[in-house]
């Protein structure tokens, strides 16, 4: 059986301000109705003899990653929760030391969750011929067959012909300047790295020992940790920091003797850039990729999403990407829009933190968004799930009142518990023990209004949490 291994890490920081550090792109609806991350999910669910995905994770993406499968109706053959950030090698040897445990014999496919494929036939059709190979004990990647010079993506140069339209690899290269990089389109032979992967598990386990043994001996001892926690798995911290931090392509793929290539041409992009998804997206007759509230005179060539806060207009511009969210907006040249990571880097000096978090956060039992803020206070506007409930909590320096707009909501504060009502309010007195709980059908949303002389998400004492949060 084929089982799908998806890597949802990553922060795609040149996609801000829409992708942030609490909500990268793979979980953004970027085009479509669903994420990148569900549609990855949607892909390898529809292929053939496949089992449940297992999706690896950062900790603080868990109950986002739960929750997009929920919303797509795709069974969670494991979530694997990354301690820190290791690159794709030790990755996916925790799934492949999972997959092991669970079928000695299965056959991973290693797909990021934050590309785009438009043709799935040619996708499953090289899955297909990629999985002959790997039961010949070939470790397959995917090349996609070049449509311009790409300066952005590494190549692949194949080598002899092995069959079932694959070959063998004859070398890895780095991005390459625009000049080699027209060589390598020219020449027939070459393929960007999709850093799509198949092959066996217990393959790639021989590899690690033979090529790469201390990321091996890290994910076995981190593993060997591994506990459950809800619907999620927690692996040894200190043993999988102590994991070398390399990619796949360093310490197996350019280094063994086994690692063969697919070519494919199935529409392929990892929306790397702004200019990247306008590229893919569909536009109109004068270039134009609109989301949201867009007025626009004289423009071409340009991708201009709004918020939904409120309008743009733009008048006599071309060739621009203009991204409105609530709390920054992005106006950039689209030949420019690979700098848009400085401005992160800027943000990070800056101690800012409008590269981590959106204004609007979420939360696993649903979210709030910050609608205003000054030196001693903050309203918010909070959302809580059918079935959500706040962690028990107190604070020290701040106090809380907090009115229902719709729904019905339990509260807890101190020794009362009691229900609130659209247009009814309470008050949370500082230091008091509380928690709001929504035991009906329907969303319960409120206005909390926070005063203090502190206000920051530090300032949370849990005292019970049914997510397991401390």
């Amino acid at each position: 059986m084929l089982h799908p291994v998806v890597l949802s890490g990553g922060s795609g920081s040149r996609l801000w301000p829409l992708s942030r550090q609490n909500q990268p792109k793979q979980f953004l609806s970027l085009i479509g109705d669903h994420s990148l991350f569900q549609e990855t999910l949607l892909r390898a669910n529809a292929l053939p003899d496949t089992g449940a995905p297992v999706t690896v994770c950062a900790e603080d993406h868990r109950f986002m990653v739960g929750e997009q499968l929920q919303g797509i109706g795709v069974a969670n053959g494991a979530i694997l929760l990354e301690p820190s950030a290791r690159n794709t090698a030790p990755a996916i040897a925790l799934a492949a030391l999972h997959l092991v445990g669970e079928d000695p014999s299965a056959t991973m496919l290693v797909l990021p969750a934050d590309h785009l494929i438009e043709d799935v036939e040619a996708f499953r059709d090289a899955v297909a011929r990629a999985t002959v190979l790997a039961e010949q004990d070939w470790l397959v990647t995917f090349g996609i067959t070049p449509d311009y010079p790409e300066t952005g993506y590494g190549y692949i140069a194949r080598g002899d012909a092995l069959g079932e339209g694959g070959f063998k690899v004859s070398r890895f290269v780095e991005k390459p300047d625009l000049a080699t990089a027209e060589g390598y389109v020219a020449a027939g032979t070459y393929a960007w790295n999709s850093g799509m992967f198949l092959f066996k598990a217990q393959r790639y386990l021989d590899e690690l020992q033979t090529l790469a043994p201390g990321i091996l001996a890290a994910a076995r001892a981190a593993y060997a940790k591994a506990s459950r926690d809800l619907d999620f798995i927690r692996v040894g911290k200190e043993e999988f920091a102590a994991s070398p931090n390399d990619s796949i392509d360093y310490a197996v793929m350019e280094k063994t003797a086994r690692a063969a290539v697919v070519p494919v041409s199935c529409g392929w992009s990892d929306i790397g850039s702004w200019s990247s998804l306008w590229a893919v997206a569909e536009r109109d007759d004068d270039g134009n990729r609109y989301d949201g509230d867009v007025i626009s005179v004289d423009t071409r060539g340009s991708l201009v999403r709004a918020s939904d806060r409120r309008m743009i207009a733009t008048i006599g511009v071309e060739d621009l990407v203009i991204v409105d969210t609530p709390d920054a907006t992005l106006v950039a040249r689209k030949d420019r829009v690979q700098d848009v990571k400085t401005i992160v880097d800027k943000l990070k000096q800056a101690g800012r933190q409008e590269h981590l978090f959106h204004r609007k956060v979420y939360r696993p039992w649903g979210n709030y968004d910050s609608i205003d803020m000054g030196e001693r206070f903050q309203v918010k506007r909070i959302e809580v799930k059918p079935g959500g409930v706040l962690s028990l909590q107190k604070h020290h320096k701040r106090a809380e009142h907090w009115i229902v707009v719709s729904g019905v909501a339990e509260v807890t504060c101190d020794d009362k518990v009691f229900e609130l009502r659209e247009n009814e309010s309470t008050y949370i007195p500082l230091g008091s023990v509380h928690r709001l709980r929504n035991r009906g059908t329907e969303p319960v949303e409120l206005i909390e209004v926070q005063s203090g002389s502190y206000l920051g998400e530090d300032d949370i004492v849990r005292l019970e949490d049914v997510y397991g949060r401390s």
